[in-house]
């Protein structure tokens, strides 16, 4: 889908994500000139194409309380790798679960799943649910914690681009 001068200036203007308020996108669309109906179809057509893949809540984990968050890394059998992967990212404490290429010898990982939690040993809890879940079609793993927050942005456009 090639998306119009319209479709950017909606990406544009939710790039940092939706105002709250009790109507989001009628929000979006006064800033536009655009009717709510309007921006939800074309909200709705962008995702449907995959240039949206989601619209949805991006809390801040530490200031839920959920201040352990380590990145797990799993080396899980590659045919296993994405039916296991769907299980482990539908579990309530992964905000976001992948796969990625192996970089050998160094790097054997290929399951990746932000695990969080309020304590390191809460979230080594659910580390070892996940390797439950994993079993042995998981040679190996380990778990990279959080030290802070970077700035999460949307996507941003260059000027003119």
């Amino acid at each position: 889908m090639m998306i119009d001068a319209i479709d950017k200036r909606i990406l544009q203007a939710t790039a940092g994500g939706l105002p709250l308020t009790p109507h989001p996108f009628a929000e979006v669309g006064s800033w536009l000139g655009l009717s709510e109906a309007a921006v939800i179809d074309r909200m709705a057509a962008m995702q449907a194409a995959g240039v949206i893949r989601r619209i949805a809540v991006a809390p801040n984990h530490y200031a839920l309380g959920m201040v352990a968050n380590g990145m797990s890394v799993w080396d899980v059998e590659d045919a296993q790798a994405e039916p296991l992967g769907e299980r482990v990212g539908a579990l309530p404490f992964v905000s976001h679960c992948y796969l990625r290429p192996r970089s050998l010898p160094e790097w054997p990982y290929n399951l990746f799943a932000m695990i969080h939690g309020a304590s390191r040993d809460e979230v080594e809890e659910k580390r070892a649910e996940v390797a439950r879940i994993l079993g042995p079609a998981c040679r190996s793993h380990d778990i990279l914690y959080s030290t802070r927050i970077l700035k999460k942005t949307g996507m941003r456009f260059a000027e003119g681009g």
